[in-house]
């Protein structure tokens, strides 16, 4: 990559960072986004120019269509407020990324731990296809997370997080995904990509594609039992922030993931690939 190039990532990342936003989706697992999406380029920032802002505050509204839990073919929207409250790289609080503090921040590398939660499932969400199977109740979901940018000069983010969920029989999960800037982006739009895996214990696994006995007697469902953890799903995501104004800005974001065998060999199960589309606009303080 040319140092030309390379100033215009830098004047458009140093333009995100003041304008970097969390998604309009709250902090839930699975996650109906890639896990990076949440965060997306304030590491960059970060790297390319260090004396940025201590805090950002930014507040606004927004909605996104998604399937009504993984590997259902029905779709519902869900709106809701957007808040995003940023003190220098250290902590933060989000609808995004949830209670977060990074342990860790050098120029292009974070470690950190944040407290997200899950909304649970409900029967009532789709009684076609979950009817007898009882409902998975809300939880919080601490979570360990790392990212690391490559360099200037090529700047791809790698993020990894692990996950654990409270509640009885919520198991744990684990991201690892990267991004990159986009060509075409500029001061005024950021864009970017990237693909994400997601692997799960065989107790998530279980709670959320399994089938009991039991569950199997009031549902219309065989008995499904998954002995091992594995792939849940893999996934790719775009992120875009268009900033309109000093103050007002848009942020777009859309995934597509693909549900492992594991998953998809699951009564539960309808479809194996589920889309997700979250538009919010947003004020920045």
């Amino acid at each position: 990559m040319d140092y030309a190039i390379v100033a215009n990532f830098s004047r458009w990342l140093i333009c995100l960072a003041l304008f970097a936003v969390s998604t309009a989706i709250v902090a839930q697992t699975p996650s109906p986004l890639q896990e990076w999406q949440y965060s997306c380029g304030l590491i960059l920032a970060r790297m390319f120019e260090p004396d940025l802002p201590e805090f950002h505050v930014i507040s606004g509204v927004g909605s996104a269509i998604q399937p009504v839990y993984d590997g259902s073919r029905a779709y519902r929207a869900r709106g809701g407020p957007v808040i995003d409250v940023q003190f220098k790289d250290i902590a933060f609080i989000s609808t995004g990324d949830g209670i977060g503090y990074n342990v860790v921040h050098k120029r292009g590398l974070q470690l950190g731990v944040s407290i997200a939660y899950d909304l649970g499932r409900k029967e009532r969400d789709d009684y076609t296809n979950l009817t007898g199977m009882g409902d998975k109740r809300a939880s919080a979901v601490p979570k360990l997370f790392g990212a690391w940018a490559v360099s200037q000069r090529f700047p791809l983010v790698i993020r990894g997080d692990i996950r654990h969920l409270l509640r009885a029989g919520g198991g744990s999960i684990a991201d690892l995904g990267a991004y990159f800037p986009l060509p075409g982006s500029s001061s005024r739009l950021a864009m970017f990509l990237g693909p994400s895996i997601t692997v799960a214990n065989r107790r998530y696994l279980q709670d959320m594609y399994g089938v009991t006995n039991q569950e199997s007697a009031s549902s219309r469902h065989v008995p499904y039992s998954i002995k091992h953890g594995g792939i849940e799903a893999t996934g790719l995501g775009f992120s875009a922030t268009w900033t309109l104004s000093r103050h007002y800005l848009v942020n777009a974001n859309a995934a597509v993931n693909y549900l492992g065998h594991l998953a998809t060999d699951s009564p539960l199960v309808e479809r194996a690939s589920g889309h997700v589309v979250a538009l919010s606009f947003d004020y920045i303080w």
